[in-house]
């Protein structure tokens, strides 16, 4: 009796696309952080930084001030500043201690176990951007981790020796969200009062 044999197919593994290379590789050869899971491409929180997200008005008028910044991205509506590992844990103490505790700012903070999309290398690295991607308007650098913004250790203060200030960070960032929320509610016409006449009594 015959037996038939079957021969072993050989299965391709998944194919990365030329984009996710050279994703993976600019972030591997430049700032040397590892992209998780996709696509889209992500960049794990927590680890190697903690992640600073507002309003893009309310982040493009902070990027105006003289506040020191680490990286900074942007994606769709929402701005992302990069701050060091632990910072996340520290947004609501320092709101409630610089007096803006309680007010609705939209000013978040991902830290352990975040993530967010990691944005697009800049122009130059990978040809043009793909439209309405994560793209970073300040990219990191290659150990730019141990110059981002944090809180003071003690004994220690602030300046090119010890990297940006992150109170000053979040007390610039909080006043910038107040002042783009006012913004915004001041060009919302009011229900109802487009068109009507005035009451005198």
């Amino acid at each position: 009796m015959a037996v038939s044999t079957v021969s072993a197919v050989s299965v391709p593994g998944s194919r990365v696309s030329p984009e996710e290379d050279a994703y993976a590789s600019w972030y591997e050869r430049v700032p040397g952080w590892t992209l998780v899971d996709g696509p889209p491409a992500q960049l794990v929180t927590g680890t190697r930084f903690d992640v600073l997200e507002l309003p893009s008005d309310a982040g493009t008028a902070l990027l105006r001030r003289r506040v020191r910044t680490g990286p900074v991205a942007v994606s769709g509506r929402r701005m992302r500043f990069l701050v060091a590992a632990g910072s996340a844990e520290e947004l609501d103490g320092l709101l409630d201690w610089l007096e803006w505790g309680g007010v609705a700012l939209d000013l978040t903070a991902l830290g352990a176990g975040g993530r967010i999309t990691a944005p697009a290398p800049p122009v130059s690295a990978l040809g043009e951007s793909p439209r309405e991607a994560a793209v970073w308007l300040r990219p990191p650098e290659r150990g730019c981790e141990a110059f981002l913004p944090a809180l003071p250790g003690p004994g220690q203060g602030t300046g090119p020796a010890h990297g940006p200030d992150l109170v000053r960070l979040v007390a610039a960032a909080a006043t910038e969200c107040h002042r783009a929320r006012l913004r915004r509610r001041a060009r919302t016409p009011v229900h109802g009062a487009v068109g009507q006449p005035l009451a005198f009594s």
